[in-house]
């Protein structure tokens, strides 16, 4: 089970990002983190903007909605995701 925390400015997801892969998908749980592929190449921001972008759009958020807290340079990262319920972020989930 992916361990969200909420927070009073909205859900904090860890994440586990696997850049430049063949398209852009959520796979899943792995060791507690959301597994997402982008499609993006892991160089200046480019990987953690696509990953905000494509979580935006699966869950039917705004780009602004989304925001990468933590692991800028790295593929294990905490985002942030704003107003939005801890049951509906579920339901995206499964």
């Amino acid at each position: 089970m992916v361990k969200v925390k909420e927070t009073s400015s909205g859900l904090q997801v860890p994440v586990l990002v696997q850049p430049g892969a063949s398209r852009d998908r959520i796979f899943g749980e792995h060791d507690g983190r959301l597994k997402v592929s982008v499609t993006a190449a892991p160089e200046r921001g480019k990987a953690n903007e696509a990953l905000c972008k494509f979580l935006a759009v699966e869950m039917g958020l705004s780009k602004s909605q989304v925001h990468v807290l933590s692991g800028h340079n790295s593929r294990l990262k905490e985002v942030l995701i704003e107003r939005v319920s801890r049951d509906a972020l579920d339901a995206i989930l499964s």
